[in-house]
């Protein structure tokens, strides 16, 4: 088999690896090139293609049976519109064909990483070898060659969109909003490739979905997307779900209070639920389930306590680059002064306006500060900062006792820093600096 692997970052060295391990003719391609990804080329034993043009890209494409595209491949390469008597498929779809073992995956908009990691936390507390891949960290290339029992796999739309048999066992989709127009024609087209994870399900398999998100519900429930597994629901009026502050399964079975759980901000138990319900479908006890919400401190970067000064509490959740993350969070807090902005994704950031009753004040900082100041004023006052160092004095001058500033961004960070996670633990030395020249 010739195969050719589009970037060769850290997923696409695994998959060279492994179709070499298969026997397969490997060439990858990499637009950046530099002497790390030859490095890995070197590394995996491959053939490498640098920045090829159109031209040579398409003798390659046109000469191979299986086209296996990296996830940061954007969609405006060439190769999604190179003809190719092949197939063009992501990782996953690959390294679901070489699985051994049962396979949980999660997707949406918001909140993929927390369920799959409450997941894998839960099945492990229930006593089976479980692995946690794909966007979480671990390419699921590398994960099916592990002597795990079950999989737990974060995957985006992108990599939905580039499969045709992927099956999980369970298949959880969390939530959807306007998110990766930059990818995507349209939101169609995203929420259709969010359809395809429980495309190839079958009867005795389990498709979670929320209860509470219309579009997602619709897509489970009508048309050709709809699902043929056994459903089940979380959220409001869902199989799983909060009555009388405390979490229900189905039938009314009484899971826990809570009270109980580390963490009970509105998403938090969206994602209390989410995970139960898919664990529990993966064979995790009540036991184990309810001891992982009463331990769970939550992740960096997603509406983390981060300090404390004079009263004011400041919450990181870099990790919130749609509006809709945006207003998920505000939703857990009665008076808020938001730091928002940074590089937008194509998104209509006007809907932050339906956080404004949360708000006291809000700094707009990055390249989309205009657009975070003309959401939101005049129904909340809006000052500009150029640094995220001003932008937290900016918020705390604002602030009064008993309200929380909180970084909660809306936007990609790629105008000022590499990653969210860099932008987080700059919002934190800022807090921390700001707390001992208080002190």
């Amino acid at each position: 088999m010739r195969a050719v692997v589009i970037g060769l970052a850290v997923t696409g060295a695994s998959v060279c690896r492994a179709l070499l391990a298969r026997g397969a003719s490997v060439t990858a391609v990499d637009d950046r090139g530099g002497e790390d990804v030859r490095r890995r080329a070197e590394d995996a034993g491959v053939e490498l293609v640098e920045a090829p043009a159109e031209e040579r890209l398409a003798e390659l494409v046109a000469a191979a049976d299986l086209v296996v595209v990296s996830p940061g491949v954007p969609a405006s390469h060439p190769v999604f519109r190179t003809p190719t008597s092949g197939e063009v498929v992501s990782e996953v779809e690959l390294a679901s064909r070489w699985c051994r073992v049962p396979m949980v995956a999660v997707t949406g908009t918001n909140g993929k990483t927390t369920v799959v990691t409450l997941i894998t936390r839960m099945l492990a507390e229930s006593g089976r070898r479980t692995v946690a891949a794909g966007n979480i960290g671990l390419p699921l290339i590398d994960a099916v060659e592990g002597e795990a029992d079950v999989l737990v796999v974060e995957v985006s739309s992108f990599q939905l969109a580039l499969t045709r048999s992927f099956r999980p066992q369970v298949a959880v989709w969390l939530n959807l909003s306007e998110d990766h127009l930059d990818w995507h024609p349209d939101v169609c087209h995203y929420a259709a490739s969010k359809a395809r994870i429980w495309a190839n399900q079958r009867a005795d398999d389990t498709a979670v979905v929320n209860a509470g998100d219309d579009i997602v519900m619709g897509w489970a429930t009508t048309g050709d997307t709809r699902v043929a597994s056994r459903l089940v629901t979380f959220g409001p009026g869902g199989d799983y779900r909060v009555e009388g502050g405390r979490l229900l399964g189905p039938e009314g079975a009484d899971l826990m209070a809570v009270a109980d759980m580390a963490r009970a901000l509105p998403h938090d138990v969206d994602n209390a639920l989410a995970a139960w319900a898919a664990a529990a479908a993966a064979g995790a006890t009540t036991a184990a389930c309810a001891d992982v919400l009463r331990d769970f401190a939550g992740l960096p970067h997603r509406v983390a306590l981060v300090g404390e000064s004079g009263g004011v509490r400041f919450y990181d959740d870099s990790k919130a680059t749609t509006p809709a993350s945006v207003l998920a969070a505000l939703a857990g807090f009665d008076s808020v002064v938001l730091i928002a902005g940074g590089r937008n994704k194509g998104l209509d950031l006007s809907v932050l306006r339906g956080g404004a009753d949360h708000l006291r004040a809000a700094v707009a900082i990055g390249e989309s500060a205009a657009e975070v100041e003309a959401a939101l004023a005049p129904a909340v006052p809006v000052r500009r900062a150029g640094s995220m160092a001003e932008a937290v004095r900016m918020a705390a001058s604002e602030a009064r006792p008993g309200d929380v500033v909180l970084l909660s961004p809306g936007c990609a960070s790629f105008d000022w820093y590499r990653s969210y996670a860099e932008r987080g633990y700059d919002f934190v030395r800022q807090v921390r600096g700001l707390a001992e020249e208080t002190s």
